[in-house]
């Protein structure tokens, strides 16, 4: 094999990572009208930014939680935990897009738990890669829609904030951010997005023992792609303009990009790496250049 070819196979899987961060970013513009004609809101007041501080205390109660858990070898906790999130974001999810044809809602309803209840289970019986992406791609979408109408611009920007600050810091200093991603990922759960070096490779017989180098496949958070999309979401849905897209919000999805390809640089390098420093940066300059470009109010 040529070396071109060894570098095209070797970064192919980044330019993959990119566009699924992209596709979660159009689905969740795509669920954010129905889910806000359905009521489907977090908080009561978007405009206030202490829902930002309420996220931040849930995250950082979760976090403790799972750590305990893992302190007290109770695995069972996480994954019973993480499933009953993930079949409740895919009902959600799943019943806003079915709420934009025309059926009832009990119809959409009952649809929709049905299949968030056998998406679930697949996915327990058979965590492999292909299926994790699939649940990954609608939860996450869904989660990002959820936050983006539940928060303005000015609330997601601050919470951005204030979770990429947290995200280095646990993973830089106190690292228990990368102890926490090292006792779930054998868990085999939609917590990332995994992306396969080769074609033949199997999520399902990976070995999270080994050094980063053997694995085969390329894993990027879940949260790494929800993150940045909440700013997306809410500058679509709390700045006024014509057409599909605002200005702030593309200039977002592009900030968003950019700073993943500045975070791939870090990741080619095999360590564990902060995603929400380069992600959150790069999606609220990209929000701002927007602004900027387009003259909508700055929030």
């Amino acid at each position: 094999m040529s070396s071109e070819e060894s570098r095209f196979r070797e970064y192919t899987p980044i330019f993959i990572m990119a566009g699924i961060l992209l596709l979660v970013q159009l689905l969740a513009l795509v669920l954010a009208m129905p889910m806000e004609a359905n009521n489907m809101r977090a908080f009561e007041n978007p405009e206030s930014t202490s829902n930002s501080f309420y996220y931040i205390g849930i995250i950082v109660v979760f976090t403790l939680i799972l750590l305990l858990a893992i302190k007290m070898d109770k695995k069972w906790i996480i994954q019973l935990f993480i499933l009953f999130a993930v079949a409740s974001t895919l009902y959600y999810g799943l019943y806003a897009f079915l709420s934009m044809l025309d059926i009832s809602s009990n119809i959409g309803s009952s649809v929709s738990m049905i299949s968030a209840v056998g998406m679930t289970a697949i996915l327990y019986k058979i965590p492999e890669w292909y299926i994790i992406d699939i649940v990954g791609l609608i939860i996450g979408a869904a989660a990002s829609s959820i936050f983006g109408i539940s928060l303005a611009v000015l609330p997601a920007i601050i919470l951005l904030v204030i979770l990429a600050v947290y995200d280095a810091i646990s993973v830089y200093k106190t690292k228990h951010m990368v102890s926490l991603a090292e006792g779930v990922m054998d868990l085999k759960l939609p917590i990332l997005f995994v992306i396969p070096k080769k074609l033949n490779y199997s999520f399902r017989e990976e070995s999270f023992n080994s050094d980063d180098e053997d694995r085969g496949a390329f894993f990027m958070g879940l949260g790494d792609a929800v993150m940045p999309t909440i700013l997306v979401v809410s500058a679509n849905v709390f700045i006024e303009h014509s057409g599909i897209i605002s200005y702030p919000a593309l200039g977002g999805m592009i900030g968003t990009i950019i700073g993943f390809f500045a975070l791939s640089v870090f990741i080619m390098k095999g360590k564990p790496q902060a995603g929400l420093p380069f992600l959150n940066s790069g999606v609220i300059l990209g929000y701002f250049t927007g602004v900027v470009l387009s003259g909508a109010p700055i929030f």
